[in-house]
C-alpha cells in the first residue's frame, strides 16, 4: 500500500539483472483499464480474481522481481504461492508516511472517495489503519520486512539485493 513497491521493483531488478513485472500494470494492460476503473465497473471481487489467475502465471517465471499490489497477499492462498515459488518482501511505512504519499491520488481505489470528498488527515490515517489491520497477519509472514519511513530508496535496494543474494546462496 504505497510502501514503495514500483519503485523500487524495477531498480532491484536491475540491480539483480533479473526482470521485473509490476502485477497491477499486467493487470491494467490486459484489461486495458485502469485497476480503478476494474474497481468501479467490475468490482473487487472481478479484479482479485484476474490478479489472483495472472499472479499464478507470473509465478512461475524464475528471476523476476514482482511487485504485488498491497492486498494481494491477503486474497485466497495467494500468499502459499507466493512462498512457495520464491520470497516475500514487505516493505512497511508507516500510517502517516502512507498518508503522505496518498493524500492526493485520486487512482488509489480503496482511497478515492477521501481524496475526491478532501477528508481530513485523520479519516485518511483511520482507513489507513483499518486496511493495515486487516492485511497485517499476511505482511507479517514476509521473509523480510524493511521498513521504508527513515531509509532511502538506494539503501533498501541495496538491502533486498545483499539478502537475495545469501537466499541464493543458502
Amino acid at each position: 500500500m504505497t510502501s514503495g513497491k514500483s519503485t523500487i521493483g524495477p531498480i532491484l531488478g536491475n540491480v539483480l539483472g533479473w526482470d521485473f513485472i509490476d502485477l497491477d500494470s499486467v493487470i491494467e494492460k490486459q484489461e486495458n483499464k485502469s485497476v480503478d476503473e476494474i474497481f468501479e465497473e467490475n468490482g473487487e471481487i472481478y479484479f482479485r480474481e484476474k490478479e489472483k489467475l495472472l499472479l499464478n502465471q507470473i509465478l512461475k517465471r524464475k528471476k523476476t522481481v514482482v511487485s504485488l499490489g498491497g492486498g494481494t497477499v491477503s486474497y485466497s492462498n495467494n500468499i502459499s504461492a507466493i512462498k512457495k515459488n520464491g520470497k516475500l518482501i514487505y516493505l512497511k511505512a508507516k500510517p502517516e508516511t502512507i498518508y503522505l504519499r496518498i493524500k492526493n491520488k485520486t487512482n488509489r481505489p480503496l482511497f478515492k472517495d477521501l481524496v475526491l470528498n478532501n477528508a481530513s488527515k485523520d479519516e485518511f490515517i483511520k482507513k489507513i489503519k483499518e486496511y493495515l489491520d486487516m492485511r497485517e497477519v499476511f505482511y507479517n509472514q514476509a521473509d523480510l520486512v524493511i521498513n521504508t519511513d527513515n531509509i532511502d530508496i538506494g539503501r533498501t535496494v541495496d538491502i533486498i539485493a545483499n539478502k537475495t543474494s545469501k537466499w541464493i546462496n543458502e
